[in-house]
Parts: C-alpha cells; sequence; structure tokens
C-alpha cells in the first residue's frame, strides 16, 4: 500500500476579474467574504514583487491586487490586470482544457443563493439539482457579473463525497 501525505491545506484561489473594485463589493455583498489587503497595485518594474515579471513573464507589466477571506479562512485573490489588459475568453467554460475551470461554496440554502447571485448581477447556468440520488445533496452552477464559473453544493465536500463507493484507478 502506497504511504498518503499529510492533506495540506487549501490556502488561497486566484482569480482574474475585469473590474477589481466591483468585484472586491460583490463578493462581499453575495458571499460574505472580508477584505484583508488591497487593492494594490502591482508593476513590473517593483523588484520587490514575486508577480512582477518572476511569475508572470516578461509580457506583464502592471496590475491591481487584492485579498479577500472567506468563511472558513480561506483566500480568494483577485487579480486585474491592466497592461496588459484582460480579456474575456469566448467560452468561459472550457472544461476540456487543462486547469482552472470553477470554484465551488458550500451553502445548505442553494436557491436563496442563487437567488442572491441573480440579483447581484450574477448568472444561473443550471437548475438545482440532487448530486447524490437517494440524499439531500443538491447543487448548481452560476456565473459572477464576470463570466467566472462557480458552483454551489448543499454539503461540504467531506460530507458530499466521504462516503461515496471507492471504484479506484479501474473507473478510468
Amino acid at each position: 500500500m502506497t504511504e498518503l501525505a499529510t492533506p495540506r491545506a487549501l490556502n488561497h484561489i486566484g482569480l482574474t476579474v475585469p473590474d477589481i473594485h466591483a468585484a472586491i463589493d460583490w463578493y462581499g455583498r453575495v458571499f460574505g467574504f472580508r477584505r484583508i489587503m488591497g487593492p494594490r497595485r502591482l508593476e513590473a518594474k517593483l523588484s520587490d514583487t514575486a508577480e512582477s515579471g518572476h511569475i508572470l513573464g516578461p509580457r506583464f507589466r502592471a496590475a491591481l491586487q487584492a485579498h479577500l477571506v472567506t468563511g472558513n479562512g480561506i483566500g480568494l485573490e483577485l487579480f486585474q490586470f491592466t497592461d496588459p489588459g484582460t480579456e474575456a475568453p469566448e467560452d468561459n467554460l472550457e472544461y476540456w482544457k487543462h486547469g482552472y475551470w470553477h470554484i465551488c461554496f458550500t451553502d445548505p440554502d442553494i436557491e436563496g443563493l442563487v437567488a442572491k447571485i441573480i440579483a447581484e448581477g450574477g448568472k444561473q447556468r443550471t437548475e438545482v439539482w440532487a448530486f447524490v440520488p437517494g440524499t439531500d445533496r443538491k447543487l448548481c452552477y452560476c456565473e459572477d457579473p464576470f463570466g467566472n464559473v462557480i458552483e454551489i453544493f448543499s454539503h461540504s465536500y467531506e460530507q458530499t463525497f466521504g462516503n461515496w463507493p471507492n471504484e479506484g484507478r479501474d473507473a478510468e
């Protein structure tokens, strides 16, 4: 049996938005996330900023960055790239490509949260549906006003998948 590593805590998720001030306000109103820093300006010429060219490469010139915190202490790091500016993808649900395609939040009142998302300028992508047949586990896909895909679960991740039959690698 392979020894499993100690599970690490998820620290934060980085999200690109076209208007950082609107995103700070929206995630605060809809999800109750608290801003703990920023927005601050990042510039490629600042040698003490890790993002300045070291991570983002030579095309990067400037951005705004802010940090929000969720109810369980996970960070939501917002970026508004200003030089070059942000571009909306033609299809914001490119699930077949590697990398991020949604973030998920837990709320037992999915219908209420979906209504709030819509009232605050977001979009509902799917119906609220029973995810695990025979249980009260539900989910719904939405979008923030900036086109980022958001999934809402009625129960925690562990409650949803913890008792699921383990199919192992043979499921492929």
